[in-house]
């Protein structure tokens, strides 16, 4: 049986319970193989990562571009940064793509925010080699919602993936560590649910909202949530890092 941990930089139980349904069903984890820890406050601690084969690390409301960080922020951020030398394979959705690129040396602005709904993700040259990518198809749809971005990734990161609407959608940060800006975990019903939590947060414009929601049934997101099912196969060891004949050479040391 494999297990993985949750993190969730997020506050409210309702958005938090949904959030952990979402990546149940986008992993095909079963309860008791996926494990979560909230971060919510500076008294949260992600704490002993023991016995566990893999890492994701949710999405949040937080953004790096924030003018003022509260202690909340700087907890979070303290906590996420540590995960960087976790020796064992890590995802970061969304919101963990900027503050990866922040981390390492990027530059993260605004210059390409998506609002809530459908985006389209092409693999790069890099991607379509990739452990984590190698067959997933050379263009799909996911969803999305953020007003900040990755403008010039970190020097160590490689782009997996790139769009029309935003330029780095996927990056590989070293040999088990990857981060999607665009909701590998969301469905139709994902996507609905995170534009009510977060009506007020600016990912998209009240008077747009109907014609968002009528628009996600038609949006195929399979390949994008086989993303997160690819990286519990690596997890399982099913796709070995080690065995990846394409890796790049300057993520193996």
């Amino acid at each position: 049986m494999v297990s993985v941990l949750l993190i969730q930089p997020r506050q409210g139980k309702a958005v938090v319970a949904a959030e952990h349904r979402d990546f149940l069903q986008s992993t095909g984890l079963k309860p008791d193989e996926l494990t979560s820890r909230i971060l919510d406050s500076t008294d949260t601690r992600i704490g002993s990562l023991e016995g566990f084969d893999g890492v994701i690390v949710g999405g949040s409301p937080l953004n790096v571009t924030n003018f003022e960080y509260d202690d909340w922020q700087h907890h979070v951020h303290r906590e996420l940064a540590a995960l960087v030398s976790y020796p064992k394979p890590t995802m970061f959705v969304c919101y963990g793509n900027t503050f990866l690129a922040h981390l390492q040396g990027g530059e993260v602005g605004r210059t390409h925010p998506e609002p809530s709904g459908p985006t389209s993700v092409h693999l790069t040259d890099e991607g379509r080699v990739d452990v984590l990518t190698h067959d997933l198809p050379d263009t799909f749809m996911s969803f999305t919602g953020h007003t900040e971005n990755v403008v010039t990734p970190a020097p160590s990161h490689r782009v997996l993936a790139t769009g029309p609407t935003c330029p780095v959608q996927m990056v590989r940060a070293n040999n088990h560590t990857w981060a999607v800006q665009f909701h590998a975990d969301m469905d139709a019903l994902a996507m609905k649910n995170r534009m009510d939590f977060y009506a007020n947060y600016g990912y998209f414009s009240p008077e747009d909202y109907d014609n968002i929601i009528a628009g996600l049934p038609s949006v195929d997101a399979v390949y994008a949530n086989r993303v997160l099912r690819n990286f519990v196969e690596i997890c399982e060891g099913v796709r070995p890092i080690d065995g990846m004949e394409h890796a790049h050479p300057a993520l193996t040391s």
